[in-house]
């Protein structure tokens, strides 16, 4: 027997003025799952958050949380707790205020608020700071805080909006991992909204591609990355992009399709044995791997990677060559074909 999602999203669409946020947004997320909503700005992660939040309402469509329907339900009583890019804590309030606040206006006992506060601050390395203020706090910390508010709610369901965009890089890859492992040992259900595939790719189970207020592709991160169901997929996961190349330039392909192929798939060859010939168009060091940039008539973001420091001159010809079974073939609306 299929376990029913926890989480139940059934054509739901949201306008503004005539203006479209989301529409047809159709999704089932599993108890105790990792679900990032990725996508560029402006594509409807966020309010398909705030729709599931209750913190808006869908003009059509259903939601349902733990089998229930809470479509037009108020945001208090949709069972979940919520971790804000802004962190959203009271500046005049110490650590263990801001984490226990809810509690107390929920008048939880002071015993009970007491030792979920303790668990809290330990699950989230906080304990020994419990009475300094937000403003004495790093900004790993005070994301820490809005982390264990979540924890001492208690809820099944916690929803998180770009809670890392305002960390520097080396802090949100180490918040990225500490969310990652609260979610696996709590056994909570997280959906996670994010423009940054890393952060996707890293820390869900399922991602969600959404552009334009429409899910693109849903599936695991490999899903996405091995198997684009378009051409918008393609070039948005993976650093560097797949590279896309109209039909015309390989033999037996035609004339009305895109071709697409990932850097790591690319071989330099000598000259004279390759597929195509092509121009480097720059050199980019990143530490393990080189990126070389190419340029050829009919392709777009086409590059190779060697390893370690492997500069090529701008202006250079080489000869590049792959396998049949590595291309992604596309229609000419960009849905995927074959590959």
């Amino acid at each position: 027997m299929t376990t029913p999602p926890f989480v139940k999203l059934d054509g739901v669409a949201k306008r503004w003025n005539g203006q479209l946020g989301v529409e047809g947004i159709t999704l089932d997320i599993p108890e105790g799952s990792f679900t990032a909503l990725l996508g560029p700005s402006g594509c409807g992660k966020s309010t398909t958050l705030r729709l599931l939040a209750g913190l808006e309402l869908p003009d059509e469509g259903k939601i349902e949380i733990d089998g229930k329907d809470v479509t037009t339900s108020a945001a208090s009583d949709r069972n979940l707790s919520m971790v804000f890019q802004s962190y959203a804590l009271f500046p005049h309030l110490s650590v263990a205020e801001n984490v226990i606040f809810g509690l107390k206006v929920r008048r939880v006992p002071k015993k009970e608020r007491l030792e979920k506060l303790h668990r809290a601050l330990e699950i989230t390395g906080l304990l020994g700071l419990e009475s300094r203020k937000p403003g004495e706090l790093s900004g790993g910390q005070r994301q820490r805080v809005a982390l264990a508010r979540a924890i001492v709610a208690g809820q099944r369901l916690c929803l998180m909006d770009e809670p890392l965009s305002n960390l520097d890089a080396k802090l949100r890859n180490a918040v990225r991992k500490d969310i990652k492992k609260l979610q696996r040992d709590l056994g909570i259900t997280v959906v996670y909204v994010t423009h940054d595939q890393t952060e996707a790719m890293s820390m869900a189970d399922t991602v969600v591609l959404m552009k334009d207020g429409h899910i693109q592709q849903v599936g695991s991160p490999e899903d996405l990355y091995s198997r684009p169901n378009n051409t918008f997929v393609a070039e948005f996961v993976g650093a560097p992009p797949m590279a896309l190349l109209q039909s015309s330039v390989l033999d037996g392909f035609g004339t009305d399709k895109t071709i697409g192929i990932r850097a790591e798939n690319i071989q330099i060859v000598p000259k004279g044995e390759g597929r195509m010939r092509c121009t480097v168009n720059e050199s980019e060091f990143l530490g393990a791997e080189t990126l070389i940039g190419l340029d050829h008539a009919g392709a777009a973001g086409l590059c190779v990677l060697k390893p370690g420091l492997s500069m090529m001159a701008e202006g250079n010809e080489i000869d590049i060559s792959f396998h049949d079974e590595n291309l992604h073939v596309f229609d000419a609306a960009g849905q995927r074909l074959a590959g």
